[in-house]
């Protein structure tokens, strides 16, 4: 990735930490920057480029720092949910940015197949093993964007019920695949 396109990704980030996904505007990352609005989609097309490229940068490790997967399929379904939660936690209006993500890309691509061939290779049947990850990252995501628009409850009670309802889309895919 070129300099000053990180720099504009980097940028967009902190925006959004501060304003949230609605208050982030080209018009108002341009000026953060110090450029014009058009000078930003020399690096990014479209606004809905500059949201992908800003789920996979949070998402989506590099190539070469993505550990091999092992371990049982649960833990790792299980940690790839808690992962994702407590990255979209991190940032504000972060479950609903992941929401916009249109295009994946190789890498995210490449992640989601290991995973489900992980799944596979663990006895779970392929059309399940795809079915349970979408529907945890579909739980991970509804889950956080909810607590994120509430956020009323203490934390304590939010990661409670959030590990609770995890555990049972878990048990419902090992008996499912028994």
């Amino acid at each position: 990735m070129g300099q000053r396109r990180a720099e504009v990704l980097q940028a967009a980030i902190e925006l959004l930490d501060e304003v949230g996904l609605d208050g982030l505007t080209m018009r108002l990352l341009a000026g953060r920057l110090g450029v014009q609005a058009g000078a930003l989609y020399r690096h990014y097309p479209s606004k809905q480029a500059l949201l992908d490229a800003m789920v996979a940068h949070l998402v989506i490790p590099p190539a070469d720092a993505v550990p091999p997967l092992d371990g049982p399929w649960d833990e790792q379904l299980r940690g790839l949910a808690i992962g994702t939660r407590e990255l979209m936690l991190a940032h504000r209006d972060g479950a609903r940015l992941m929401s916009t993500f249109q295009n994946p890309g190789k890498e995210a691509v490449a992640f989601y197949h290991a995973l489900i061939a992980t799944l596979a290779d663990a006895g779970v049947p392929a059309g399940m093993a795809a079915v349970a990850v979408d529907t945890v990252m579909a739980y991970v995501n509804g889950y956080t964007t909810e607590e994120q628009a509430r956020g009323t409850q203490p934390r304590e009670f939010r990661d409670h019920a959030f590990r609770e309802g995890l555990e049972l889309i878990i048990a419902g895919v090992k008996g499912s695949s028994s």
